[in-house]
């Protein structure tokens, strides 16, 4: 029952959302179903992620050899090196599996006004720290350019330690999450991160970081749960988002379980 529904793209309005909590967070947009044709990381995907109603999306960046930020999870696109080939060279190399040409994060950018759905921006580790540092004053300003550079439609999640201390530095109103795990809630506060977003194993290690975390300001994000059981568990331990590849099913997760809560 979880895996069929899981498995539509049911579309609903965006004028009948409903509140949900903790936030649905489409982990490379909402590409697991028949209408992305699997293509993470499409805009396809980001569209259907709206469509949907959840509250939000995310994706993957790298900087081009010639400064185009394009969405793409890995460091490598049909066999080149991102960061050492240009734009054009990377779009001739191949396609999504939707048809898609590479997008870039302006491509991205124009359809996220379309909706309020939030981009959650992954700024992925870059080879040099120049780089890290160019993809995002980029990424910035292509935010600013789609008049979308505000706390409520983006959010920046990051491996590299250094870029979110960037980030808190410059830009503290955005949220700012660390996605590498060890560091305490408290730690992270110290060097002017505003958030965590790590993996759910973290957080059956270290269940009282939520609490932690709350206690002093920051949000506690998690990522990448599709088991029922497990959403269930971090449902309950009250983390404010859950990033996902099956967004239908973690919809309905929350919907039994504030069910049970009302019937309690």
């Amino acid at each position: 029952m979880f895996l069929l529904g899981a498995l539509l793209c049911a579309v609903i309005s965006c004028g009948e959302k409903t509140v949900e909590k903790p936030d649905i967070c489409a982990h490379r947009g909402f590409w697991h179903c028949e209408a992305a044709q699997d293509a993470e990381n499409s805009i396809a995907s980001l569209r259907l992620a709206q469509e949907n109603g959840l509250w939000g999306s995310e994706m993957d960046i790298h900087l081009s050899a010639d400064g185009v930020v394009v969405v793409n999870h890995d460091h490598i696109f049909h066999g080149l090196v991102i960061a050492e080939h240009s734009y054009e060279e990377l779009a001739a190399a191949g396609k999504l599996k939707n048809g898609e040409s590479l997008p870039t994060f302006e491509e991205y950018a124009a359809q996220g006004k379309l909706s309020p759905c939030v981009l959650v921006v992954e700024l992925k580790p870059q080879p040099t720290r120049e780089g890290a540092d160019k993809l995002l004053d980029n990424t910035v300003r292509i935010l600013k350019e789609a008049e979308i550079f505000d706390p409520s439609r983006a959010m920046f999640i990051s491996f590299d330690l250094e870029l979110c201390k960037r980030i808190g530095a410059e830009y503290p109103q955005f949220t700012n999450q660390y996605l590498g795990g060890r560091l305490s809630p408290s730690e992270l506060k110290e060097i002017g991160i505003n958030g965590l977003d790590y993996h759910f194993s973290e957080f059956r290690a270290h269940p009282e970081w939520v609490e932690e975390a709350h206690s002093i300001g920051m949000s506690a994000n998690v990522w990448t749960v599709d088991n029922p059981e497990d959403m269930a568990w971090l449902i309950g331990l009250g983390v404010d988002s859950i990033t996902t590849n099956e967004p239908l099913l973690l919809r309905s997760v929350i919907k039994e379980n504030n069910v049970t809560k009302n019937t309690n």
